[in-house]
């Protein structure tokens, strides 16, 4: 009833209080743009850049410099005049008094362009201030996307050491859990060392329980715990996964891609590394319970025949064959796996 009384306020609240309109410049300046007039608007942009700075109310002032600055810039680079734009990128966040979120969205897309430009150097220190410079600011996190996509193919390891670095430093900010996914996928991927990856994938569980990638850092964890042969390690990581299902529940309608995933690689470490049968077959059934409309329905049953037939139950195989060919008969186990096991088994469809 709370939740339902303050989406009720928030959407008063929401219908009473209408965004300013804009400066006449600036807007003149956006309708040129949408016009596809672009040195009209270039220079209606320029007026609105001068005019921005006579407005009275502090705040808005600089949310409009802003507008007016990154607009100006974006059309620079439409206008294929990159290296303008990255310079009117660069020159922004001293123009609108550092405010960090337009700050970091100019300092990002300067760099982003300097890059596409080839100018390395400049381009890698502008992301990089973008990182260090705004940490809270949700263009940080493009920023380190493309560090990540770049630097992995041209220096992985110098790119892994200056991610410790920043993750150390940057622990208690927004970007924090991100440094360090990104060192992991690195230590996976380019720098083969799984060990350090799943070390990671924990130190983020420990530090960002509340934190976008928990569930993330808890899957791949868990997927190299049962690779480095702890079994039990990776069903706990599973497990401490679902059990956020149980708070999200309770406080909002969070929803992890990897909830009813979990609950299948459950049940098959069970069954294939610990060989506990019955908590594999609660694990698989738990799906169906669960995520009645998961696209994993047909895998959980055809687990479960598998692990039936392991414990020599043939007739129960059988059955949970039959109704995997009733219920999902268009099922990839349909092609080859489900007809050879039923085959093998000599069940009667």
């Amino acid at each position: 009833m709370k939740a339902l009384l303050a989406a009720a306020t928030s959407a008063v609240a929401a219908a009473a209080c209408t965004p300013p309109a804009l400066l006449p410049d600036l807007k003149q300046a956006e309708d040129h743009v949408h016009a596809g007039e672009w040195d009209a608007a270039l220079a209606a942009y320029d007026d609105a850049i001068e005019s921005c700075k006579a407005v009275k109310d502090e705040t808005r002032g600089r949310e409009t410099c802003a507008q007016a600055h990154l607009g100006r810039a974006e059309l620079l680079d439409r206008m294929g005049r990159h290296e303008d734009a990255a310079a009117a990128y660069e020159a922004t966040p001293a123009a609108i008094d550092d405010d960090p979120v337009a700050s970091c969205n100019a300092t990002y897309r300067a760099g982003k362009l300097r890059l596409d430009l080839g100018q390395l150097v400049p381009a890698y220190q502008l992301l990089w201030r973008a990182i260090t410079d705004y940490p809270d600011a949700p263009a940080a996190d493009n920023a380190l996307r493309v560090l990540l996509l770049d630097g992995r193919r041209r220096a992985p390891a110098e790119l892994y050491e200056q991610l410790q670095l920043l993750a150390d430093r940057l622990t208690n900010t927004e970007i924090g859990d991100n440094l360090l996914y990104s060192m992991a996928d690195l230590a996976k991927t380019e720098l083969g060392d799984a060990a350090a990856a799943l070390a990671i994938y924990d130190r983020m569980v420990e530090a960002y329980p509340t934190g976008a990638l928990f569930d993330d850092a808890l899957w791949h964890g868990a997927a190299l715990a049962r690779a480095a042969g702890d079994a039990r390690g990776a069903v706990a990581r599973y497990r401490k996964l679902l059990a956020t299902r149980e708070v999200a529940w309770l406080n909002g309608s969070y929803n992890s891609e990897w909830f009813d995933n979990s609950w299948l690689q459950i049940g098959i470490t069970l069954r294939d590394d610990l060989r506990d049968f019955e908590r594999a077959l609660n694990a698989f059934r738990q799906i169906p319970k669960d995520y009645p409309a998961s696209i994993l329905l047909d895998d959980a049953m055809f687990e479960q025949a598998v692990t039936y037939e392991r414990m020599g139950s043939r007739d129960r195989a059988c059955r949970a064959l039959s109704k995997l060919h009733e219920k999902w008969p268009d099922s990839k186990y349909e092609l080859e796996r489900g007809p050879n096991m039923r085959e093998r088994l000599r069940c009667k469809l």
